[in-house]
């Protein structure tokens, strides 16, 4: 039975050389990267056996690996891997539910990330062949990571097929990846700004003392401890880790028999009443163009996705200079207009969201300033009252309520002339996104496509139009707080300006090129 799944998963990696020639390519690339940088780890690991210094080498060792056991299992939950070996792919085989669970970890072994491990591990055993003892210790406790991940792996892609089966749940799951490497971002800059010489041993040092005992880095903190000569402890560490894959072995066996008895959950369809946002809004070609965009931007996971992500941006932007020394209070200062100039960008390749369906305007005839005012109606609708309250509340975490004129000429003058450049390039130079109803991580591959042209120009753009708002901003904060009404003026003058033109050159170029944009999208 074993053999056969070890035959059944080996077939199945050899599947990926009869893709075509571009993606074998690719993973080729992936695999030689991944061997080179598994290597220079085994050569680093081999190197630390000649440090000296146990007590380091044995923290790092635990804060890095129980990082490692930790990716094991968020990485395939959070990533939506698809299971090429599915347990319920089995139920009709009449497989006990033990036999199948342990032959599926045996064969979840044979695979890039468990050869590579096992390779890293080999390492390890060398780092602390220090003693008899040490050693032995060492290939214990190799043997139980190795076993801990991939079991550790099943469980994540099972939980995953059971729980995430639908898109909408997949797309959330994804999501939650996405928003957790953007907040662990700034956590690896503060790390990387430590003073390690001063502050960082300790800290290494009380966070490996906590991690040495859970499950995730007990098995890697027992060879530091055997060859420090700490026995007990290493003994006792061994024994958490024993124990911590006794118990995802019965998780995951209880998780079979779940899964073989259990169908693949499927995408609820809830009947909706009414006419939503059409029977809210005008009945006019704005208004339809308007709430068919709402209406995109409540559903689509393509709209919403962004949406989500424009809160996080400042954190990212803000944290980083606090590390640099800027003080909080000119920090301030600073979310409101970046979040404008993302909100802004949002909609410039709004176009090529509709995919085929923009035949509708073609087809009708619908007058390009229709269409450019609709699209734009619901980003305002978002942006009005977020640079209202966004600046009263930048202002008041500034204190000094003089400010106020000039937050809201910049942010204004941002955001209109962001749309502004948006209404423009999404029916000048729309370029192929992902289509309805896929995934919002993914990007369709265009050698043609103007994408790095269009997505500099209407990010760099409002910034460098709005240079003459931010000094007359400057000159309120460092000179005569007068000049906080000129900013005020001057911004909204230039935003309205821009969206002006921008509405009108984008409503010339969608007539024109109609018939373009529709042989665009059905080639993307």
């Amino acid at each position: 039975m074993v053999a056969q799944f070890f035959q059944l998963k080996l077939r199945l990696i050899s599947n990926v050389f009869r893709r075509s020639p571009g993606q074998i390519v690719c993973v080729l690339i992936g695999v030689l990267c991944s061997v080179v940088l598994a290597a220079a780890l085994v050569y680093m690991l081999v190197n630390l056996r000649f440090s000296g210094n146990i007590t380091v080498t044995r923290d790092v060792f635990v804060v890095g690996g129980g990082l490692v056991v930790l990716g094991f299992f968020l990485v395939p939950l959070f990533v939506g891997i698809e299971d090429s070996m599915d347990p319920r792919k089995f139920s009709l085989l009449g497989v006990p539910d033990r036999d199948l669970a342990l032959g599926l970890l045996l064969a979840g072994l044979v695979g890039v990330p468990s050869a590579l491990l096992a390779v890293i591990l080999l390492g390890t055993v060398v780092t602390w062949s220090l003693g008899f003892f040490a050693t032995v210790v060492a290939v214990v406790a190799a043997g139980l990571v190795l076993a801990t991940c991939v079991v550790f792996s099943r469980l994540a892609m099972g939980l995953g097929a059971l729980f995430l089966a639908t898109r909408r749940s997949r797309e959330f799951a994804r999501f939650g990846g996405v928003v957790l490497l953007i907040v662990s971002a700034p956590i690896v800059l503060l790390l990387l700004n430590m003073d390690w010489a001063r502050t960082g041993r300790g800290l290494l040092e009380g966070v490996a003392a906590v991690v040495g005992w859970t499950p995730i880095g007990a098995a890697w903190a027992a060879p530091g401890d055997a060859a420090a000569g700490l026995w007990g402890t290493a003994v006792v560490k061994l024994l958490v880790a024993g124990a911590t894959l006794a118990l995802l072995w019965l998780l995951w066996r209880k998780l079979i028999g779940r899964m073989l008895v259990s169908p693949g959950r499927q995408e609820q369809v809830r009947p909706q009443g009414g006419l939503g946002w059409f029977g809210l809004l005008p009945h006019n070609p704005i208004g339809a163009i308007a709430a068919r965009s709402f209406t995109y931007w409540a559903r689509d996971s393509r709209y919403w996705v962004s949406l989500v992500i424009i809160p996080i941006v400042p954190i990212i932007a803000v944290l980083p200079l606090s590390l640099a020394g800027v003080p909080s209070q000119w920090l301030a200062l600073v979310p409101v207009p970046l979040m404008c100039v993302f909100l802004g960008w949002a909609v410039h390749n709004d176009v090529a969201y509709d995919s085929t369906a923009i035949w509708l305007h073609v087809a009708s005839g619908t007058r390009g300033f229709a269409d450019r005012i609709g699209r734009l109606i619901p980003a305002v609708a978002v942006g009005i009252p977020l640079i209202g309250l966004g600046s009263m509340v930048s202002v008041a975490f500034f204190d000094d309520w003089a400010v106020m004129p000039s937050m809201l000429g910049v942010s204004t003058c941002i955001f209109l002339t962001a749309l502004g450049l948006s209404s423009f390039t999404s029916a000048r130079f729309p370029y192929p996104v992902t289509k309805p109803g896929d995934s919002p991580f993914a990007q369709p591959q265009a050698s043609e496509s103007s994408s790095a042209f269009t997505q500099s120009l209407t990010f760099m753009g409002p910034i460098v139009i709005a240079l003459p708002v931010f000094w007359f901003a400057f000159l309120g904060l460092s000179r005569d707080p007068a000049w906080h009404v000129t900013a005020l003026i001057v911004g909204v003058g230039v935003g309205l300006t821009a969206i002006s033109l921008g509405i009108w050159a984008g409503g010339h170029v969608f007539e024109r090129r109609g018939p373009d944009m529709l042989t665009s999208a059905q080639r993307a």
